[in-house]
Order: structure tokens, then C-alpha cells, then sequence
């Protein structure tokens, strides 16, 4: 089995490994209904629509 000759750095070992840690970018879709922009094939959490159907009604905060 193959074995090492010298420590792997600190820093070595962070930089290869950072990369699974980056920010993730998201695309962004625009509701039709109201247009503010929301995530692709999710509910519109500003108006409650998906694909032209109200699916979440809202009650009045006070």
C-alpha cells in the first residue's frame, strides 16, 4: 500500500477541499403573475400562484 513520504499541509488539504464548500449560484425565474423573482418550478411566495393557479392563500398579518 502506498504511503505518504510527507505531512499534506494545512493549507494543501483546505485549498483541495474547497471547493465543495463554494456558494452555489441558483437561477432565478420571474413570476408571471406578479413578477417578482422566484425560484424555477416552486411556488411564488410573494403571490401564492404556480403555473397560473393560486395555491397559497395569505392572511393578513396584524
Amino acid at each position: 500500500m502506498a504511503v505518504p513520504k510527507k505531512k499534506t499541509s494545512r493549507s494543501n488539504t483546505r485549498s483541495r477541499r474547497a471547493h465543495f464548500f463554494k456558494a452555489i449560484k441558483t437561477s432565478r425565474s420571474v413570476c408571471p403573475n406578479c413578477g417578482e423573482t422566484k425560484l424555477p418550478h416552486r411556488i411564488c411566495l410573494n403571490c401564492g400562484y404556480y403555473k397560473g393557479k393560486k395555491v397559497l392563500e395569505f392572511e393578513e398579518a396584524e
